[in-house]
């Protein structure tokens, strides 16, 4: 099997590419221009529309995971436009050129996030819930959007809404370990907050999942079926790393420091589950957030 990959060289796309590869399969990276070109890979440049589409040819399935980073930095006009066109553009013209060619993929993979759902207290989401109406919302629903016309061309598509990827090397976990190395971890806002997490190999093998099964389409919660609210993550992630949680960040502090990506990232709720994963009979690997941590931070994972 051929996978084209949008986004192979993110937290996501390089593990997918390792696991593919391992398997046997070749693996085309979608490179933009100026970037690092590899063999097998492909050019295109979404900030003009176009692509190699005669290197596209012969795709067996493609995903698209590419995307700035929604929590680099604060969200001003200039950086929510730019995490809008990288995402939701750079999807439409993938997309155009997936229908453009002769042979079309399979499968279309693109990411998204249950961040599409906003903020939902205790509510339980599944991927029939309704989306929110904050800017992370309308953003993953436009992005699903753009991906579904895939769909429409005869490509069997999945909108893959992401939760928390635990990893230690990249996403928000290393970002969360620096206070708590330092002694000065503790709850986010009331800690009330569910966050709908999953381990990184899991996500990848989610996505070898999808790719297989064709009874696997439409929008994907993909979250262990074991989503903590913030105070336990908090209690759980002090355990593992053997410091204190004693230093709580209190809303209005999250907020004077990042602005309208305190409530959107931080102090949102989603509970999520993964209904259609566990209706299609995948099995997670991690299960249980004490023993996923452990496993990343002794490099098992």
């Amino acid at each position: 099997m051929r996978v084209l990959i949008a986004g192979a060289s993110g937290l996501v796309g390089t593990a997918l590419a390792a696991a593919l590869r391992a398997e046997g399969h070749m693996v085309s990276p979608m490179v933009r221009s100026g970037g690092n070109a590899q063999q097998g890979s492909v050019g295109w440049d979404p900030s003009k529309g176009t692509a190699d589409l005669a290197a596209m040819e012969g795709a067996d399935a493609a995903a698209c995971l590419s995307g700035a980073s929604i929590g680099e930095r604060r969200w001003s006009p200039e950086r929510k436009k730019l995490l809008r066109t990288s995402r939701v553009d750079a999807t439409n013209v993938f997309v155009d050129s997936l229908g453009k060619l002769s042979r079309k993929p399979r499968v279309f993979i693109c990411a998204s996030a249950v961040g599409i759902y906003g903020d939902r207290g205790d509510e339980m989401l599944t991927e029939s819930s309704a989306p929110g109406s904050d800017f992370l919302s309308s953003l993953a629903r436009d992005w699903e959007a753009e991906a579904m016309r895939a769909e429409k061309a005869g490509i069997r598509t999945v909108n893959a809404r992401f939760g928390v990827i635990l990893s230690p090397l990249g996403g928000a976990l290393p970002r969360m370990l620096l206070p708590f190395k330092l002694g000065a971890g503790g709850r986010l806002g009331s800690g009330k907050q569910w966050m709908s997490w999953v381990a990184l190999v899991d996500v990848v093998n989610i996505l070898l999942f999808a790719l297989a099964n064709e009874g696997v389409r439409g929008p994907v919660n993909l979250v262990a079926p074991t989503p903590v609210q913030n105070v336990e993550f908090t209690r759980v992630l002090a355990k593992v790393l053997r410091r204190p949680a004693i230093f709580p960040a209190p809303a209005f502090m999250l907020r004077l420091a990042l602005g309208e990506m305190a409530d959107a990232l931080l102090l949102s709720s989603q509970r999520a589950i993964p209904e259609r994963l566990r209706a299609a009979g995948f099995e997670f690997r991690f299960l249980d957030l004490e023993e996923a941590l452990s496993a990343d931070l002794r490099g098992k994972n």
